[in-house]
């Protein structure tokens, strides 16, 4: 921690960041520049992460859950009061967007770093703001935003509105308590689980309905308003590229918009903020249809995940005019006074599963590498290598963002950045992102809400390193390693068995993150043999120490580095990373028995079994559901058959991988 302190032009000289991760680092950042003395507050598994590390000062809050520490207001207040601060600036996610938590920052005498408490309470409810922003001259999208939630009622306005359609959690964001419906047989089921994910993320399962527009974009609009009745826009971001309606890519500015629009929505945006008396940083998002019409969704009374993007094309410190503008300066410039520079790009790195709907993972960062010395990069992050990331909090790693003179060029660096990447430890977008980032789509800006589903075969048939060939290198970086004998700079290995001019065979069961590899090795003085149920490869293979570490050199493939773990090996690439963990060749189940087993996805609560044993269920039937990260995730059977076994019950605690059901096939 830092104990080297100026002198500050703010009224508060002590400020406590009630949030976590990397949004707690960034708003540290800022404060040391002006001079404010910082107070980090921590759950007990973050005691040693960076933002603790970072602050002047920190304070515990309480256990491992967001309920037991982050979202406790008390203890948030009270070790606000124990660190002596005089201000408080909730970050965005947990407390950021609580009038109450506004208002009790106010009550102690602390200045809240946003607006007062009746803005945020009148914005946080989806339905209010809607009708708010519509009399304030906000075109909305056709809808129910009432306060009458039964179900039947809301099954009569499902009716009215008609389909698709999508049901939305009036207290929240993030994609959470969102369920798109297609149909009117689907609506009670996504009813019921929309209310319930809004009530374990947001403490309220009021819910909202509107008609869902096909494919729009969504585009946002960054305000401030200062307490002397200025308001301005610093231009507009799209964030139209989503998986689980939450955002993965934005950039700024917005492409591909007239500006007639472009200063409409800003304009308006403005005016609806100071109609509301608003004060801070704010965000106004629209969904924009492919006609130019655009349609007010909500607005976020705090900084937003993707503010970097706006500061690299305004050249603008976000976080500094919060501050100042809290502490009731002006305004720093007037509208005809902003300028936007460039074009800057922002990816959000997960710890993730794309390849399975993107479930969210957990696990140890065994290896965390960044870009360094690239001027056209930032890089946004709470996290330091062999931190953990838990099945508690929101699992981004970091967000990298990327600036060129334009579009064109952004695109470029943000390639070189994220091949410049390398995470391994557990599962990550990573890989994805480079995929995504490399299609014609994104390059030529053809960006939706949809972007993702509809050019999804695109993304995943950009092979950046092919399947089949990250296979055989995991078996052969598994055998390697496993039986090494070092020879000068050369790890050559013999496997056992092996005798001069003759040939070893063995079967090899290997994990590859995760995922179960059956292979036929066979090695011989003129190199391996490597036979894979969907290709053979033959050829050289050595493991060799250079520029002091391991590096794997198999014929006809890029160099791959090998880096040691507790449990095993990575492989890395610019266009991959893996962990690789020899499995024992005894399979505590067979393999038939393991294509029957539904297994967790991810660690976490089970909300709801859906069948019983001897149950007959069809290919697609919802067997369980199980909620993490405060996102609810359903398991369906793969094939029609009869329900086997079942080792959970409802609010049972269950670790990644535990087999949850076993479904026999129809023969």
């Amino acid at each position: 921690m830092r104990h080297d302190h100026l002198t500050t032009e703010l009224p508060f000289e002590r400020l406590l960041i009630a949030n976590r991760g990397e949004i707690a680092c960034r708003v540290i950042q800022t404060a040391r520049r002006l001079g404010i003395y910082t107070i980090a507050v921590y759950s007990q598994p973050d005691k040693h992460s960076r933002h603790v590390q970072m602050a002047d000062e920190a304070v515990c809050l309480g256990g491992a859950s967001a309920t037991e520490s982050y979202l406790n207001m008390d203890a948030v207040i009270q070790a606000a009061i124990q660190a002596r601060a005089n201000a408080i600036h909730p970050g965005y996610g947990f407390l950021s967007e609580n009038a109450r938590f506004s208002q009790a920052c106010e009550q102690a005498g602390m200045t809240f770093i946003g607006p007062n408490a009746d803005v945020i309470d009148t914005m946080g409810s989806k339905s209010a703001a809607k009708a708010l922003m519509g009399k304030a001259g906000l075109p909305l999208i056709p809808g129910y935003y009432g306060d009458e939630q039964s179900e039947h009622y809301l099954y009569q306005q499902a009716e009215s509105i008609g389909f698709p359609l999508m049901i939305k959690a009036s207290a929240g964001g993030g994609g959470k308590g969102m369920r798109r419906v297609d149909d009117i047989g689907s609506f009670l089921a996504a009813l019921q689980s929309a209310k319930n994910e809004a009530r374990n993320s947001f403490g309220d399962d009021k819910v909202l309905l509107e008609a869902c527009l096909i494919a729009p974009r969504h585009i946002e609009v960054q305000v401030f308003c200062d307490q002397h009745g200025n308001g301005v826009y610093l231009g507009d971001r799209d964030c139209s590229i989503q998986r689980r309606h939450q955002k993965v890519i934005e950039e700024a500015p917005a492409v591909n918009i007239r500006e007639d629009i472009r200063q409409q929505m800003g304009e308006l945006s403005v005016k609806a903020a100071l109609s509301i008396g608003y004060v801070g940083a704010g965000t106004m998002e629209f969904l924009l249809d492919d006609k130019g019409g655009f349609y007010f969704m909500e607005m976020n009374t705090r900084l937003q995940v993707e503010h970097p993007v706006t500061e690299r094309v305004t050249g603008l410190d976000l976080v500094e005019w919060q501050l100042r503008i809290a502490a009731g300066a002006a305004l720093p410039l007037s509208q005809h006074e902003i300028k936007l520079k460039g074009h800057a790009l922002e990816v959000r790195l997960y710890a993730e599963q794309p390849e399975q709907e993107f479930l969210p993972a957990a696990g140890k960062l065994a290896l965390l590498r960044f870009p360094e010395h690239l001027p056209y990069c930032r890089v946004d992050t709470g996290v330091v290598e062999g931190d953990e990331v838990t099945v508690h909090y929101d699992p981004m790693i970091a967000k990298l963002i990327v600036w060129g003179a334009n579009r064109e060029q952004a695109c470029q660096h943000l390639q070189l950045a994220l091949a410049a990447t390398h995470i391994s430890g557990l599962p990550t977008n990573l890989t994805f992102l480079r995929k995504l980032i490399a299609i014609r789509p994104f390059i030529n800006a053809d960006l939706s809400t949809a972007f993702i589903a509809e050019f999804s075969e695109q993304i995943w048939a950009k092979q950046l390193f092919e399947p089949a060939s990250i296979e055989v290198a995991a078996v052969i970086a598994n055998q390697l390693w496993q039986q090494q004998t070092f020879t000068g700079e050369i790890i050559w290995q013999q496997p056992l068995g092996m005798r001069l001019n003759q040939s070893a065979l063995m079967q090899q069961r290997v994990r590859m993150d995760g995922r179960l590899i059956h292979a036929r090795l066979e090695s011989d003085p003129q190199g391996f043999t490597v036979t894979l149920p969907n290709c053979t490869w033959h050829g050289i293979a050595t493991l060799e120490i250079r520029q002091g570490g391991y590096q794997l050199f198999i014929e006809g493939l890029p160099v791959i580095r090998v880096v040691p773990c507790d449990s095993g090996i990575y492989l890395l690439t610019d266009n991959f990373e893996c962990l690789v963990m020899p499995e024992s060749l005894q399979p505590k189940v067979s393999i038939a028995d393991e294509q029957q087993a539904m297994l967790a996805p991810m660690s976490g609560t089970i909300v709801a079994t859906l069948a019983e044993v001897g149950d007959r269920v069809e290919k697609g039937q919802a067997l369980v559901v199980m909620e993490a990260m405060k996102m609810e995730h359903t398991i369906k059977s793969p094939y029609a058959g009869v329900v086997k076994t079942l080792s959970m019950e409802t609010g049972m605690q269950v670790q990644q991988g535990k087999v949850l059901v076993e479904v026999e096939p129809d023969t």
